[in-house]
């Protein structure tokens, strides 16, 4: 089938679109479907948690969903799963939360050549002191959950003993 010379330009202008709509397609980059953006604040007994991390973990064992992760920091987070900030994907997932202070002052002292001793900083972290309770920092006793919908999601975990 030959094209006559006057339908080339539509035909330039349909593989124009087609390619335009496969570029739109593409996202990120990672292969992973959408995510939508979770911040929120994690406090204990009414005060900011100081520092520490959040963590998404999927509730369903068969889900495509993969985990989720944040920064506490000044009692505010927000949830990255392959690009900072990118967010979570949706479904229902089981919240962690590790937060503790650790006393670096003896691995600062050992360092050589501005870096820390791995065993320096391990023993620091191991004695470091916890910000909120032990039962939140495992998906077994956190009792934490939350449901990533499909829009801009506010996740606030108000910790207490």
């Amino acid at each position: 089938m030959r094209l006559s010379a006057s339908s080339r330009p539509l035909r330039c202008i349909a593989m124009a679109g087609l390619g335009a709509l496969l570029l739109a397609g593409c996202g990120d980059g990672t292969g992973l479907s959408k995510r939508y953006p979770v911040k929120g604040t994690v406090t204990y007994n009414g005060e900011p948690v100081p520092e520490g991390s959040v963590e998404f973990r999927p509730a369903d064992a068969g889900t495509t969903a993969r985990p989720a992760t944040g920064t506490i920091e000044n009692g505010k987070y927000y949830l990255t799963t392959a690009i900072d900030g990118d967010g979570a994907m949706p479904g229902k997932y089981i919240v962690t939360i590790s937060a503790r202070k650790a006393d670096l002052s003896k691995a600062q002292a050992n360092a050589k050549g501005g870096s820390f001793r791995q065993d320096d900083v391990a023993k620091a972290y191991k004695n470091a002191k916890k910000l909120v309770p032990a039962k939140y920092e495992l998906p077994d006793t956190s009792g934490l959950t939350y449901d990533v919908k499909e829009q801009s999601n506010t996740a606030d975990f108000p910790l207490a003993d």
